[in-house]
């Protein structure tokens, strides 16, 4: 059975010291080690250790291979978006991560797929450089869930989903800078409870802001899961109907009515949530994904679904069918 995982990251195993070039910000830079890792520096400052599967394209294969996947799907670690940066500055970063992913994928085209960044604070940068993607083979975006804590669904970036859209390009929404960071810190908390809250409010904002109803054939997943936003949609849904006046200002369309319309992946580390989600979305909207190499990931992509008593259909599906749905993209290149 063919198995794509949709979410993973990658980084170039070189790259130029960007804060030194252009003298701000918390860009990111990499300083190999004498052990197969790289510390990430932010701005100068130490961020976090990586060790060589982050960008030893074959090591990954041979990875992959004990977990009986041939595909990934490749896109950058969301640190590197850097939205905050100037325009121009930002351009020529995503440039430079895009192009490392396209000569990745033409150099193995049946065991990588990417996955590209934009400029998101500049949209006619980030139109300019959606339309080079396209052109270099490119079948999709990743994206932040907030750009500068906006919400996807402000005017400002309707453009950009406007142009994913003609273009056929398909996102996929990560949750970064999440909401309340620095009250939250310890316990790890951010990432246990803030990025399920961040990729619900991406969810939100994109219905409430009619964004997918005046956008219907825009192809987005969402990461680890939907986040909060299917174990929470009785919530959601009955605050649309009860209080209409704060929630349904900008689109009167139920956002039940929005399941099964678009996708997510199936990191749950819970085969009992994960049936959950395939109850609601179908297994034709659910994706393998597993966020390797991070180890709050599925690193074992999808064993958990492989042991467990889903039909073979529903695990086609999920490994590959609902991938391949939402890139447009067909199986006989992987075969």
């Amino acid at each position: 059975m063919l198995k794509i995982d949709m979410h993973s990251h990658i980084l170039p195993k070189e790259m130029p010291d960007w804060f030194g070039k252009f003298g701000y910000g918390d860009f990111i830079q990499l300083i190999q080690k004498q052990n197969n890792t790289a510390d990430m520096m932010q701005g100068g400052k130490f961020f976090r250790t990586i060790s060589e599967n982050c960008w030893n394209e074959d090591l990954r294969i041979k990875e992959y291979q004990t977990k009986n996947t041939s595909v990934q799907v490749v896109c950058t670690i969301p640190v590197m978006f850097s939205y905050w940066a100037k325009g121009e500055d930002c351009l020529e970063l995503s440039r430079f991560l895009n192009d490392h992913i396209a000569d990745l994928t033409a150099r193995y085209p049946k065991n990588y797929i990417g996955l590209a960044t934009l400029p998101m604070q500049d949209p006619e940068l980030a139109i300019k450089e959606l339309e080079r993607c396209k052109k270099i083979g490119f079948p999709g975006i990743q994206i932040g869930s907030n750009i500068n804590q906006m919400n996807l669904s402000d005017p400002f970036f309707f453009p950009i989903f406007e142009a994913c859209e003609k273009l056929g390009m398909a996102v996929m929404i990560h949750p970064w800078q999440m909401m309340g960071f620095n009250e939250i810190q310890k316990y790890w908390l951010p990432w246990l409870v803030g990025m399920p809250a961040e990729t619900s409010r991406a969810a939100c904002s994109l219905i409430f802001g009619g964004v997918l109803e005046k956008l219907p054939q825009l192809r987005i997943c969402f990461s680890h899961a939907g986040g909060a936003f299917l174990p929470t949609l009785g919530r959601i849904e009955h605050g649309f109907n009860c209080r209409p006046d704060l929630v349904a200002i900008d689109n009167n369309v139920n956002p039940r009515n929005y399941i099964g319309k678009f996708w997510v992946d199936c990191i749950t580390h819970d085969i009992d949530l994960l049936k959950y989600i395939l109850n609601l979305q179908g297994s034709k909207k659910v994706c393998l994904g597993s966020d390797y190499p991070f180890p709050l990931g599925d690193l074992e992509i999808g064993e958990f679904i492989e042991k467990s008593d889903l039909s073979n259909q529903i695990k086609e599906d999920i490994f590959s069918n609902s991938t391949l749905e939402w890139l447009n993209l067909t199986k006989s290149s992987f075969q």
